[in-house]
């Protein structure tokens, strides 16, 4: 791991530096950068944009960690609300939830019962929902709440991070029930015996997951959605599809808000299915220093965005 890398994720982890960043104005507006606002009518205005460049949109609203069922709740609501708010509006939008946001650290039971209701509501304002993937403490319980989750709502995603030792066993193991995958990179401080801590071992590992599915792609055993910036990387996968056969209809990529907003522009234009993730809410100081850390060189480019 870069030294610059492990910097970012021991602050990301400081307290300290979360109290200070919360109350910093310059910082705050640093994390415009990856943000269009705290609020969710914020991400909305966002979202009605993007949409009008032929893009699809990934709502979430940030926060982790929810230990008391009412806390739980509040997010439960929060997101049934934005369901209805999305279908008004007739936005191409999903959203995507973070387990510990509805209580995994409460009980898997509780969990279980909210994902369930935001998962119906997805259905009925025909969204889709996801689960992104945390650390690798609660990757057995995530994958356990989508088997559940999928079942009875098949549109239902979730998210696989390529730098996990264990994801091509993982991603086998899911196969026979045709899931939806987004692949990621991966963004949290994890040991090397768990995790790759080579950037070139993750691009690796990343291009063959992504090789696996689509190849799965043709007969329905996998929906492929690819969540990287890494333009060198998308290339790669869509000559894989071309050469497969798989359509660009047939697996998505994923980009967040604020970051290469013109190659994802022209992925759309060259009729890629191209989605924005926006990120919104006020618990955003460990989200935005993972992903400052998923690519160091963007301080830089934060910086210079600020003194100009």
């Amino acid at each position: 791991m870069s030294l610059g890398r492990s910097i970012l994720l021991a602050a990301s982890r400081s307290k300290t530096l979360n109290d200070f960043a919360l109350r910093s104005s310059f910082v705050k507006r640093a994390t415009s950068r990856f943000m269009p606002g705290e609020h969710a009518e914020d991400a909305l205005a966002a979202a009605a944009h993007i949409a009008g460049t032929g893009r699809g949109v990934i709502f979430t609203q940030l926060g982790e960690s929810i230990t008391r069922a009412e806390g739980a709740e509040k997010v439960r609501d929060h997101y049934l609300w934005l369901f209805d708010r999305i279908a008004e509006m007739r936005l191409p939008a999903h959203v995507s939830v973070k387990p510990t946001q509805l209580g995994l650290d409460l009980s898997i039971n509780h969990c279980e019962r909210q994902l369930l209701e935001l998962a119906a509501k997805a259905e009925q304002t025909r969204s889709t929902l996801w689960l992104d993937m945390e650390d690798s403490a609660y990757v057995d319980r995530t994958l356990d709440l989508y088997r559940t989750i999928h079942e009875k709502h098949p549109a239902t995603g979730v998210a696989m991070q390529a730098y996990l030792r264990r994801t091509p066993d993982d991603l086998s193991k899911l196969m026979p029930v045709r899931p939806i995958i987004r692949l990621v990179k991966g963004a949290y401080d994890e040991s090397a015996r768990v995790a790759f801590e080579k950037k070139s071992d993750t691009d690796r590992a990343y291009y063959d997951l992504a090789s696996g599915m689509l190849e799965t792609a043709r007969t329905r055993g996998c929906t492929p959605i690819f969540g990287t910036h890494d333009s060198p990387l998308v290339s790669r996968i869509a000559e894989r599809a071309m050469t497969l056969g798989v359509g660009k209809n047939e697996y998505e990529i994923h980009m967040l808000y604020g970051i290469r907003d013109a190659a994802q522009r022209t992925l759309a234009r060259e009729g890629h299915t191209v989605k924005t993730l926006i990120s919104y809410g006020s618990a955003w100081y460990r989200w935005y220093m993972r992903r400052l850390a998923e690519r160091p060189a963007n301080v830089l480019f934060v910086a210079r965005s600020l003194i100009g």
